[in-house]
C-alpha cells in the first residue's frame, strides 16, 4: 500500500524539467544612504575612453540599479520615453549627492545609459520565461565578472607597457580579459587573437571603422551599432575614432553649400583676372627696372615715406593710405618681395571691399581692410608718394605744413608706461592732411592723441595713471588677430597682469575700415563696448573671442575663483554713446570717448553714457576741439610748424 501511495504521489507531482534558477535578493545599499546623511561621498575614476573604472565602480553600478527600481516603473517599455525625463533627472541628482562625478553632459549620458541597462535587466527578470531569464542572468553575471577581470588585467598591462588604454586595440583588451589565474591563455582565445593580428595587418583603420572591427571578423559575429566590441560599456565608434556620425545633408545645407561654391568660383575668377593684370604690370616694370637693386626702387625715396595706394581693376581708384618701405634687401614676412613690388604698411582704408594685389598667404588675408596695421606687397605703379599728391592738388595745405626735416616722416617716442613697452610712432604728412581735411584717421594719429592724453591728464597724477591704461592698436588689430592670435593674447594678458588694482584698459580697435573703443576691466571681467555706428559686438567675433580668452587666461594666472555660473560668462555692456552721422568720424569719436572717460575718472561706464557728455551726436565744434588739441600737441612736440 505504501508503495502504491508513493507511486500515486509521484504521478500527481509536476515534472521538474527546469534547472534551479539563479536568484538574487534586492539590493538596498543602506551603507550609501548612511554615508550620504553623514556628508560622505565616494570618488570614482574614468579611463581615457570615458569609461567607469576603479574600486567604487561596482558600488556605483549597484546603486544605479537601486535607484532605477525606486524611480522607474517596471511597466515602462521604452527607456527613451520622454515621460521618464523627470525620473531620470532624479536618478542623476541622487547619484551626484553620493558620488563625486562632474556634472557634465558626457558623464550624465554614460550614467543614464547604464541605468537603462539595469532597467532592461529588471524587466527581463520579471516578464520573460524562466529559461530565457536564466540565460540572461548567466550572461549578465558573465559580463560583470569579465568586466571586472578585464579592468584588473588591462591596468596591469598598462602599468607594464607605460601606455594608456587608447593605445591598445580592442582585440588585445579582449585577450587580456580572458587570461587565466595562472597567467595561461586558452587555445581558442589565442587562436582568435592570432587571427586578429593577421587581419590587422591587411585592414586599414578606416575600413575597420566603416565596416566591422578585426575582432568581430575573427569571432564571425555581427557588429552592433553604437558600440565597439572588446572596449566595454560607454565606448562608441564616434568616441573611439573621433569622427562625427555621418548623416545626409538637408536641402538647406545643400543650397548653402552650392551658394558657397558659386561665391568661390566668382572669387577665383576675380583673382585670376587680377593676377593676369599683375603679371602684365610686372613684366612691363621688369623691362624698365633691370638696373635697380633687388628691392630698392629709384623712383621712390629710400627709407620710409607716406604714400597713397591705388588699384587698377575693375576701375582705377584710390583705395587706401599708408607708408612705403623702400629699403634694399627688405623682406616681407621673412620672404623676398615679388618683382615689381614694395613693402607697404596700411594705415587707412578708403574702399572697404578692395582686394589685396597679392593675398597674404600667412594670415590668409585677401581684403585690404583686414591688413590695417600690417605689411603687404604693393605694385610699384600703383604707389604714389604723398609729395607727388601734394604737388597735384594739395599745394595750399603743403604751404601751411612745414615738416621739421626735409623728409615726410617724423618720429614720436612712446614711453613704456603708455602701452607696456617702449616704441616709436611714425607721423607723416598724410596724417596731418587727414586732420586738416577731416578725413579718416590712421593708427599714428590715434596713438599720438593717446600720448597727448597721457602727457596732459595722467602724467604726475597718480590717481589717473593708476586707474586708466591703454592697449596698443599696433600690437592688437584685426590683421594680427587673424595671423598671430597667440601673440595678441599674450600681450593683452601681460597688460592685465601689470596692475594689482582695478584698472580700465582703453583699446581703440580698428575692424578694417571703422574705429570703435573697448574699455576693459579685467578684474571685474567687464567689457564696455562703445561703437559710434550702433553696431553689436557680435559683429566682431574674432575680437570678442580674443578678449574673452585673454580674460580667462588672466583669471587663471592670478588664480582667481569665480562662481560656476559665471566661469564661462564675461560681462559685455553696450554703452549708448553718441553716434556719428557720416562714414569718416569714427576715429574722432573714439578719441573723444577716451578723453571723456578719463575726465570723469570713473572705472564703471553707465550704460546710457555719462550725464555730463550725454548727447545723440557730437557737434562739429566738439570734434574740432579734438583736432585743435592734436594740432597744438604736434606744434608742442615740434612735429610741425605753422
Amino acid at each position: 500500500m505504501a508503495s502504491d501511495q508513493e507511486n500515486s504521489q509521484d504521478a500527481n507531482a509536476p515534472d521538474d524539467t527546469s534547472e534551479k534558477e539563479i536568484t538574487r535578493g534586492i539590493t538596498i545599499m543602506k551603507s550609501i544612504i548612511r554615508d550620504r546623511d553623514k556628508a560622505v561621498t565616494y570618488n570614482v575614476h574614468w579611463n581615457a575612453d570615458n569609461q567607469l573604472i576603479g574600486s567604487n565602480a561596482a558600488k556605483l553600478a549597484s546603486y544605479i540599479g537601486t535607484l532605477v527600481r525606486m524611480h522607474i516603473p517596471i511597466t515602462a517599455t521604452r527607456w527613451s520615453n520622454k515621460e521618464l525625463g523627470s525620473a531620470k533627472d532624479k536618478i542623476w541628482t541622487e547619484i551626484l549627492r553620493s558620488f563625486n562625478i562632474e556634472d557634465t553632459t558626457i558623464r550624465k549620458k554614460y550614467i543614464l545609459q547604464l541605468a537603462g541597462k539595469r532597467h532592461r535587466g529588471r524587466r527581463m527578470g520579471c516578464f520573460c520565461s524562466p529559461k530565457k531569464r536564466r540565460k540572461f542572468q548567466e550572461s549578465e553575471c558573465h559580463k560583470s565578472r569579465e568586466s571586472v577581470k578585464s579592468h584588473v588585467c588591462i591596468q596591469k598591462r598598462l602599468d607594464e607597457t607605460k601606455s594608456d588604454a587608447t593605445s591598445l586595440p580592442p582585440h588585445v583588451l579582449w585577450k587580456e580579459a580572458r587570461v587565466g589565474k595562472d597567467g595561461t591563455v586558452r587555445d581558442d582565445v589565442q587562436h582568435i587573437y592570432d587571427e586578429c593580428e593577421t587581419l590587422s595587418q591587411s585592414i586599414s583603420t578606416a575600413e575597420d571603422q566603416e565596416n566591422r572591427s578585426v575582432l568581430s571578423r575573427a569571432l564571425n559575429v555581427p557588429e552592433y551599432p553604437g558600440r565597439v566590441r572588446g572596449k566595454g560599456h560607454g565606448c562608441t565608434p564616434t568616441s573611439l575614432y573621433k569622427n562625427p556620425r555621418r548623416r545626409n545633408p538637408s536641402n538647406q545645407e545643400v543650397m548653402e553649400t552650392l551658394q558657397a561654391l558659386q561665391a568661390q568660383v566668382l572669387q577665383l575668377q576675380k583673382d585670376n583676372e587680377r593676377y593676369r593684370c599683375m603679371e602684365k604690370c610686372s613684366s612691363q616694370l621688369k623691362e624698365t627696372s633691370e638696373k635697380a637693386s633687388i628691392n630698392c626702387q629709384n623712383k621712390f625715396p629710400e627709407d620710409i615715406s607716406s604714400c597713397q595706394l591705388y588699384l587698377s581693376s575693375p576701375t582705377y581708384r584710390l583705395v587706401g593710405k599708408g607708408k612705403v618701405h623702400n629699403t634694399s634687401g627688405d623682406l616681407l614676412h621673412h620672404r623676398p618681395l615679388p618683382d615689381g613690388h614694395l613693402k607697404v604698411s596700411v594705415d587707412v582704408v578708403l574702399d572697404k571691399d578692395a582686394l589685396l594685389p597679392i593675398p597674404d598667404i600667412v594670415s590668409e588675408t585677401t581684403l585690404l581692410r583686414d591688413a590695417i596695421g600690417s605689411f603687404v606687397a604693393w605694385p610699384l605703379d600703383l604707389i604714389f608718394i604723398d609729395d607727388e599728391v601734394f604737388a597735384q592738388g594739395s599745394q595750399q595745405l603743403g604751404q601751411k605744413i612745414d615738416m621739421a626735416t626735409a623728409g615726410a616722416i617724423r618720429l614720436l617716442d612712446m614711453e613704456e608706461d603708455i602701452f607696456g613697452y617702449s616704441c616709436t610712432e611714425t607721423i607723416g604728412k598724410e596724417d596731418l592732411e587727414h586732420i586738416f581735411r577731416h578725413q579718416e584717421l590712421g593708427i599714428g594719429v590715434i596713438h599720438t592723441y593717446i600720448r597727448f592724453l597721457y602727457d596732459n591728464f595722467m602724467r604726475g597724477n597718480d590717481q589717473l595713471s593708476n586707474r586708466f591704461r591703454f592697449v596698443s592698436s599696433s600690437l592688437v588689430n584685426k590683421a594680427l588677430i587673424c595671423r598671430e592670435p597667440d601673440s595678441c593674447r599674450e600681450y593683452l594678458v601681460k597688460r592685465f597682469m601689470a596692475s594689482s588694482t582695478n584698472n580700465l584698459y582703453l583699446w581703440p580697435y580698428n575692424s578694417g575700415c571703422h574705429w570703435l573703443l573697448l574699455a576693459i576691466d579685467p578684474l571685474k571681467e567687464v567689457v564696455y563696448f562703445l561703437n559710434s555706428i550702433d553696431g553689436e559686438w557680435t559683429n566682431y567675433p574674432d575680437m570678442k573671442q580674443l578678449v574673452d580668452t585673454s580674460i580667462k587666461v588672466f583669471r587663471s594666472q592670478r588664480q582667481a575663483r569665480v562662481p560656476r555660473t559665471k566661469s564661462s560668462n564675461i560681462t559685455w555692456i553696450k554703452v549708448q554713446c553718441p553716434l556719428q552721422r557720416n562714414g569718416i568720424d569714427c576715429g574722432y569719436f573714439v578719441m573723444r570717448f577716451m578723453r571723456e572717460i578719463i575726465n570723469m575718472n570713473q572705472i564703471e561706464i553707465p550704460i546710457t553714457y555719462f550725464d555730463e557728455y550725454k548727447c545723440a551726436h557730437y557737434t562739429r565744434l566738439q570734434l574740432e576741439q579734438i583736432k585743435e588739441e592734436l594740432c597744438q600737441y604736434f606744434i608742442e612736440k615740434r612735429l610741425i610748424s605753422i
